[in-house]
């Protein structure tokens, strides 16, 4: 099963593209999804802890399970003064 990963920010600096297609096992879930990269890309632990993920466009949290052909986008914590 194959996903789409969009990447912004912090997680783009840390993955090194703004997109990839990413192989999943069948009924994986997005909290899977999170485990398998920061097993690839371990310096996105922290930010993986705090960022919202989108599956679709649409805000979900970290149980939803995925289709092959989703598309999965993380928005790492935004901060400001």
């Amino acid at each position: 099963m194959k996903v789409k990963l969009r990447f912004f920010a912090s997680w783009r600096e840390i993955v090194g593209e703004e997109e990839i297609e990413w192989s999943l096992g069948d009924s994986q879930n997005v909290e899977g999804l999170v485990t398998e990269l920061i097993a690839k890309y371990p310096r996105l632990i922290g930010t993986a802890l705090n960022s919202l993920v989108m599956v679709n466009r649409r805000y979900t949290d970290r149980q939803a399970t995925l289709r092959s052909g989703d598309e999965v986008a993380f928005i790492p914590p935004v901060g400001g003064g």
